[in-house]
């Protein structure tokens, strides 16, 4: 089992390099050429050189991979636009869910967070831009068509808004101290967290030029491996300490937000996050050794420690 993790680790890696090594570039490009904004590039480069996982961008790339797009192929350059871009919408989420006036977190993958660093101000202004910097990356893809430019926009956009993470954080936010069902729970999850993870899946299907049957399965794919994700999250949050995490443990349950865990209990949050890695897995079937890679992600998304 170790071995195996090691080396599905070791691919995780291997994505988050490829990723690192376009992305804090990518997101600051154009701010040396205007000397009124060159200090914005200092809080930028701090979200972007904070070590996260890479964990939805590693999705992208192996979705990709699993399409069959080759080593060699002219596209794999619009894939590191993408897949950086999915970070980038990532990182906006992370700087705004950490303010004051939403989680109010002092810590963020074990260092103090945007907001404490510099002020709120500048934290809600680098997410704004790192959200719309995102869309111009996806846009400019190159050797992508006009067509798979839009569809990647569409359905990441979806996944980002109202209909998507902006959503589930508002459905958060009103279920502080309130009781929610499992339906409803499953629901904002789905908006906050899922939504994003699928939204990496099918970008990556979509650069490769998935056929609409695989993008069917990708997406189902990503549905259930994003339950799975957040009710490990919840896991987490209660067996994890901020060295582990990387962030304040415990918060959920002082702050008496509905999670899994206080829904279902600890024993009974970890079969959901079991079966729903089980059905992600199933949704891989037809693609047979070609989706191994997102099969990896899969096991190190229920089995990770942070």
């Amino acid at each position: 089992m170790n071995r195996s993790y090691n080396s599905d680790f070791i691919l995780l890696k291997k994505y988050a390099d490829r990723c690192n090594a376009s992305l804090s570039s990518l997101a600051v490009e154009g701010l040396d050429n205007e000397s009124d904004l060159s200090d914005l590039k200092d809080p930028i480069l701090y979200v972007m050189k904070d070590g996260g996982k890479r964990i939805r961008p590693a999705l992208t790339f192996a979705a990709a991979e699993t399409i069959g797009l080759k080593d060699n192929d002219e596209r794999q350059r619009a894939l590191d636009y993408v897949a950086c871009a999915i970070e980038l919408l990532h990182s906006y989420s992370l700087i705004h869910d950490d303010l004051p006036a939403m989680d109010d977190d002092d810590l963020r993958r074990g260092k103090p967070t945007l907001h404490k660093v510099y002020n709120d101000a500048i934290a809600i202004l680098v997410g704004d831009g790192l959200q719309a910097r995102a869309f111009e990356l996806i846009a400019t893809a190159e050797n992508i068509s006009a067509d798979q430019c839009l569809a990647i926009s569409r359905f990441v956009s979806k996944a980002v808004g109202l209909r998507g993470m902006v959503g589930g954080q508002f459905i958060d936010i009103e279920a502080t101290g309130q009781p929610l069902t499992l339906r409803k729970l499953k629901s904002m999850h789905n908006l906050k967290t899922g939504a994003l993870l699928t939204a990496s899946v099918m970008a990556g299907g979509l650069t490769a030029s998935a056929t609409k049957e695989e993008l069917t399965l990708l997406e189902n794919f990503g549905g259930h491996i994003g339950l799975a994700f957040q009710v490990t999250d919840d896991i987490l949050d209660v067996e994890g300490t901020s060295k582990t995490l990387g962030k304040t443990p415990g918060k959920d349950a002082k702050e008496n937000k509905p999670t899994y865990v206080n829904l279902l209990g600890m024993h009974n949050a970890k079969r959901v996050a079991s079966e729903s890695f089980e059905e992600a897995l199933l949704a891989l079937t037809s693609f047979g050794k070609s989706a191994d890679a997102l099969r990896k992600l899969a096991k190190l998304i229920v089995h990770r420690k942070k």
